[in-house]
């Protein structure tokens, strides 16, 4: 735990040398902190909740829990949740008890990284004191706080969610930067080419972190050799990598989104975000089951061939694997986009769970029972039933196959679309003449 910077400002990086020391330095987060915006409001009434900011890394998280301890001069408590344990939330406690008891009497703000690492006995700890005030929470997750919080703390506390900066406020950020001779690295405004820190304010994907990172070691670059080529640049950025987290939120965002333009007919935003899944580092073999389940899903009967070219497309990467077999996968992607949809059969199949889960144990009707020896024959079992390739049409019209409680009941409705067109045309068919025969 710490009250105050252990680095001096001179050694710092210049992400630090470079934090924002007032609200008005923060850039992004307008919808947080512009004139009249929720938390803005919060602090200048003096009204300072527990809270949890949700954002990906480099937004401004850490910042904005120091200034807001700043801002309400309480005193400003760290804990990592990697490293910090049930005893160390005690100690911070205590220390907080004795500032509320100080004259005069000051507030702590306890600022917890990466939260969502807290188990729930070390989440639970925090409650009685979030609960009667004792401490200002101020929680950092990069995780979607309603799966990784437990309920009653979450409930304590406020959500705020930081968005990645935008290249224009990188830019702005870069510029005061380089050209700050207090904090910065006192540069002139030239001393870059401005093409440099567009390309750096690109690379940075949001990262305000990255971006300044970036920044010092390309003017270290130029300082050193006084080469301010463009290949230099690159050799620096090398291959900018794009949010993604295998097991969090942008996980499940990025597949949801390539679900989801698949199912909306869209092959471009399909291919696009399968490339991004990728990039990102996700196993192959996650997408391929995934598309597998797509074809069934989301397609189904309109176009059966669609899960046999997801299974040929698997197969193909098992064989290529990366980066030829990618490609197979991007044709199963882009098949599935433009082939014809139906879910009609997803829908049937869960009706007819419900219809299972709520109806009991209905008794198989005796007509299709098997009867196999001389006394089941003698009951009854299979008596009355008609052989379907006997019948006109390979077609016994009217005989039931359902329980007697769910006699007339259509599951099934299949759509007019591909293949399933022509289904539902002889499907038609043979409900009107089971109809005609009941």
């Amino acid at each position: 735990m710490t009250d105050a910077l252990s680095t001096s400002q001179a050694a710092a990086p210049l992400a630090e040398r470079m934090r924002p020391r007032t609200l008005d330095e923060v850039v992004g987060q307008q919808h947080l902190l512009a004139p009249g915006a929720p938390l803005r409001v919060a602090l200048e009434a003096g009204r300072i909740p527990s809270m949890v900011f949700w954002g990906p890394p480099g937004v401004g998280k850490t910042t904005l829990a120091r200034l807001i301890a700043g801002h309400s001069a309480a005193q400003f408590l760290t804990l990592s949740a990697v490293m910090a344990g049930v005893k160390d939330i005690r100690e911070a406690t205590a220390q907080a008890r004795a500032a509320l008891q100080a004259s005069p009497p000051r507030r702590t703000v306890l600022f917890v990284d990466e939260i969502h690492r807290f188990n729930k006995g070390q989440q639970d700890a925090l409650l009685p004191y979030v609960e009667d005030g004792t401490l200002i929470l101020v929680g950092a997750t990069t995780e979607n706080p309603s799966f990784e919080l437990n309920g009653a703390l979450l409930s304590r506390l406020r959500v705020f969610v930081l968005r990645p900066l935008d290249e224009a406020a990188i830019l702005d950020l870069l510029t005061r930067a380089l050209t700050d001779t207090g904090r910065g690295l006192g540069e002139s405004a030239d001393a870059l080419p401005p093409h440099w820190l567009d390309r750096i304010a690109e690379s940075a994907d949001g990262d305000a972190r990255r971006a300044l990172i970036l920044l010092e070691t390309a003017v270290e670059l130029s300082r050193a050799d006084g080469e301010k080529s463009d290949q230099l640049l690159e050799k620096l950025i090398g291959r900018g990598l794009r949010r993604f987290d295998k097991q969090g939120e942008n996980f499940y965002d990025q597949i949801s989104a390539l679900h989801k333009s698949v199912r909306g007919s869209d092959p471009d935003g399909a291919l696009y975000w399968f490339a991004r899944m990728l990039d990102g580092g996700v196993d192959p073999v996650y997408v391929a089951r995934r598309l597998l389940r797509m074809s069934i899903e989301d397609i189904g009967l309109a176009d059966p061939r669609a899960q046999r070219l997801c299974l040929d497309a698997w197969d193909s990467y098992e064989r290529l694997g990366t980066p030829e077999g990618e490609l197979a996968l991007a044709v199963a992607v882009t098949y599935l986009a433009v082939a014809a949809k139906s879910n009609a059969v997803y829908k049937a199949y869960g009706e007819v769970r419900a219809a299972v889960e709520s109806q009991g144990t209905l008794e198989v009707p005796m007509h299709l029972r098997n009867a196999p020896t001389k006394l089941m024959k003698g009951l009854g079992y299979g008596q009355g039933y008609r052989y379907d390739h006997d019948e006109t049409e390979a077609h016994a019209a009217g005989q039931q196959y359902l329980p007697d409680a769910l006699v007339g009941t259509e599951f099934y409705s299949p759509t007019g679309r591909g293949l399933e067109g022509k289904i539902a045309e002889k499907l038609a068919q043979l409900r009107a003449a089971n109809k005609q025969k009941s």
